[in-house]
């Protein structure tokens, strides 16, 4: 029987915070592997930039090597931190903000919004961890061994025996749900949105920045919109900047209510939503690329924080699978992150699992974890006027 040394760290999924975590692991020489849904990488579309915190660039800077943040810092944009400038989208003037209630600072680096697209922030964690990840991996649970642990799937087959367990599969982890026995919840706010981007000719007449844009004039509810126009790349007409739009609960319907809808059907929807846009934020709907446009979900933890579960020595949780967030910010991401270091260090620390190391993960976790989740929610709320309760329905 091999020791419990010997026995690779299992993770399901091999999303952001899920690969951060193998390399971390990678560089500490503890064994792993990925098991995930999807036949590859370019299976499905990346998803849209992601604002990183200074909390979250710290804590990849603390998992990557000099040479290989470097790649990603150089990978990053970076705009000027002057702050968000919020514009009415009817009118094209701009709003004095009124900033009450809980915020969060945009800049995080050398007084700039630093961002970075999901796609090559997946390419960069995954480097030399590749031949680690085992596709066409559907997980539907996990069962314990007398001293391991092993992963079960749709197919009917089971992962090799490991000596710990990380869900990482995001909000419909099979095993968050299993392992909280049903305390970690998902609730569908009822807001939606739509993800498109368009050529910097369409954004280049803005300048510099990060701009919000509000329409406040519809019976329905409100539809915002914001985007970062970032300076390295304004000039160069190859390169597509992103924005993206969110409306209040019944404002963003996609057809027959499918969110795996993309392409022109969205484009339409975003386009009618805004044809009485001003000209300052037309260009961005009107040069849109049409094929990239998609719907989303807005969707959120528990807002009063993470919960408590007994804690399982073997197996735990990270990311979107133990606390989902609405798009504010991109708190979730962040907070992903710093789940994934933590962690990583723990294992790094005690020289790979040991029994105690995911209790301490799980009690630092819960501080930060729940305090991002109910920042997340509170300006969400404020933003698009949504709502949890006993009567919100999960996903």
């Amino acid at each position: 029987m091999s020791s419990t040394q010997d026995k690779p760290v299992l993770i399901a999924g091999a999303g952001i915070a899920s690969l951060l975590l193998a390399q971390s692991l990678r560089q500490s020489g503890i064994p792993f592997r990925i098991f995930e849904r999807d036949a590859s990488f370019v299976f499905r579309a990346q998803g849209y930039r992601l604002r990183l915190s200074s909390e979250g660039l710290d804590a990849i800077e603390s998992v990557l090597d000099a040479e290989t943040f470097q790649r990603f810092w150089d990978k990053c944009g970076k705009t000027s931190g002057s702050g968000l400038k919020e514009l009415n989208a009817v009118t094209g003037e701009e709003i004095e903000r009124r900033v009450t209630g809980p915020q969060f600072a945009l800049a995080s680096r050398d007084g700039k919004v630093v961002g970075a697209a999901r796609g090559v922030i997946r390419e960069i964690f995954a480097s030399g961890c590749e031949d680690n990840i085992e596709w066409g991996k559907d997980v539907t649970g996990y069962e314990l061994t007398d001293d391991g642990v092993r992963l079960t799937f749709a197919d009917g087959t089971k992962s090799v025996e490991g000596s710990l367990l990380v869900g990482g599969e995001g909000v419909h982890s099979r095993v968050a749900r299993q392992l909280s026995g049903g305390k970690l919840k998902v609730y569908d706010t009822g807001a939606r949105g739509i993800h498109g981007q368009a050529p910097t000719t369409a954004f280049k007449h803005l300048g510099e920045g990060v701009f919000s844009f509000r329409d406040e004039t519809r019976d329905s509810g409100t539809v915002s919109l914001i985007t970062n126009v970032r300076p390295e790349d304004m000039d160069n007409p190859d390169i597509e900047f992103g924005w993206t739009m969110a409306g209040q609960p019944g404002v963003i319907r996609p057809p027959n209510d499918d969110y795996t809808i993309v392409g022109k059907q969205a484009a339409a929807i975003a386009k009618s939503l805004t044809e009485h846009w001003h000209p300052r934020v037309k260009p961005l709907l009107d040069n849109m690329n049409e094929a990239e446009a998609a719907f989303w979900k807005i969707t959120c933890s528990t807002p009063s924080g993470v919960p408590e579960w007994p804690n399982e020595p073997r197996v735990t949780v990270i990311g979107d699978a133990v606390h989902s967030m609405t798009p504010a910010g991109g708190l979730g991401a962040n907070t992903a992150f710093r789940d994934s270091a933590l962690l990583g260090r723990l294992l790094r620390e005690a020289g790979g699992y040991k029994p105690g190391v995911t209790a301490a993960y799980e009690k630092e976790m819960r501080v930060y974890g729940s305090e991002a989740v109910n920042l997340s929610y509170s300006i969400a709320s404020r933003q698009w006027k949504i709502k949890i309760d006993e009567n919100t329905p999960t996903i």
